[in-house]
């Protein structure tokens, strides 16, 4: 056989090897999307740990989609709220909530290590049960409505890993959401960080509130300035309809007069105060400690203690320092920042 010939041969029998070769190769996997992205938390070292269900870890889709379910009004089609988002009664520039008498709006602050729900309770356990209600009870949320929205579907199956939105990924969505709303940034945040003084007001302010001069701490000790608890604090000495708190939920007659200690945060921007909106100024609230407080068979022990039956006997320029400590729970990046403002 001709030796040009006999090449050829040798190659072509090399060619249909690799050809063969090819065909016998596994197809490669089709790629598979990346899951969510897990949000990490950057939290001062005085900061509580926060407790996240393994059914919610936070991420940032999720968090995402929950800023967008908190300030779209798609959130309530149906019902009494019709038309409403979570930002209608809770704005950013007012420490998330809004100026309202009768049934006062609690604002959105640090519930990632809330327990208790609402000013009497009604909700208890982790942010996903808080926001069940919200979903199911308080804005009947149409998980329909977002299916046939152009986006929402992606945006879930981005954060959950599926297209078919229901309630319950509505309030986990919204869960990782409130999660994420963390103020620690405060001015008293950066003098504990030793970013920041205190002018001798505010120390004197300071030593008012963690001693028992002022008497402060028991419920709204650093950081997050509530004990997330329910305390009679004498408001009233005779209670009838909502006045009569968390005795409403509990049936309890131990809890009448009592309600949940709100966070200190940004207090200075979240008037008017207590569940009704009594008080407009700061100062009426000091006041009430100082010298209105109502007794009752059902009044905290913490108004009651030895030499503080007629009040805090508190001076002038006692309760003005007091008045300018709690100016520095205002925390100017909570209110300002960009990724909690509305996406629309």
């Amino acid at each position: 056989m001709n030796l040009s010939i006999r090449s050829a041969f040798v190659l072509l029998a090399l060619l249909l090897a690799v050809i063969a070769c090819r065909r016998e190769l596994p197809e490669a996997p089709a790629e598979v999307p990346a899951g969510p992205t897990p949000h990490a938390f950057d939290l001062p070292g005085y900061f509580p740990q926060m407790v996240i269900p393994a059914e919610n870890p936070t991420t940032v889709q999720g968090i995402q989609l929950g800023r967008r379910l908190y300030h779209d009004t798609l959130l309530s089609t149906n019902g009494p709220r019709e038309g409403l988002s979570c930002s209608s009664c809770h704005s950013q520039a007012l420490g998330f909530t809004v100026p309202t008498t009768g049934n006062n709006v609690l604002p959105h602050v640090n519930l990632g290590w809330s327990t208790n729900f609402l000013w009497k309770g009604q909700v208890q356990g982790a942010l996903e049960d808080i926001m069940r209600f919200e979903v199911e009870e308080f804005f009947e949320v149409d998980a329909d409505v977002l299916q046939a929205h152009p986006e929402y579907p992606q945006l879930f199956a981005q954060a959950f890993g599926s297209t078919t939105i229901t309630r319950d990924a509505v309030a986990k969505a919204l869960a990782q959401w409130f999660r994420s709303m963390i103020s620690s940034n405060s001015h008293l945040d950066r003098y504990l960080r030793y970013e920041a003084s205190l002018t001798p007001s505010e120390l004197n302010g300071m030593m008012l509130y963690l001693t028992e001069a002022g008497d402060c701490f028991h419920c709204h000790g650093f950081p997050l300035l509530t004990d997330n608890g329910f305390h009679n604090i004498g408001l009233d000495s005779v209670f009838s309809g909502n006045n009569q708190g968390r005795f409403l939920v509990t049936g309890n007659p131990a809890d009448l007069g009592a309600f949940k200690t709100p966070s200190l945060r940004n207090i200075a921007l979240t008037a008017p105060y207590m569940h009704d909106g009594r008080f407009a100024t700061l100062e009426e609230v000091v006041e009430h400690y100082n010298s209105g407080v109502r007794h009752s068979a059902t009044l905290d022990p913490i108004m009651t203690k030895p030499g503080k039956e007629t009040g805090l006997n508190l001076s002038p320029q006692q309760k003005s320092d007091l008045v300018a400590f709690l100016h520095t729970f205002t925390d100017p990046t909570f209110l300002s920042d960009t990724a909690l403002a509305s996406p629309f």
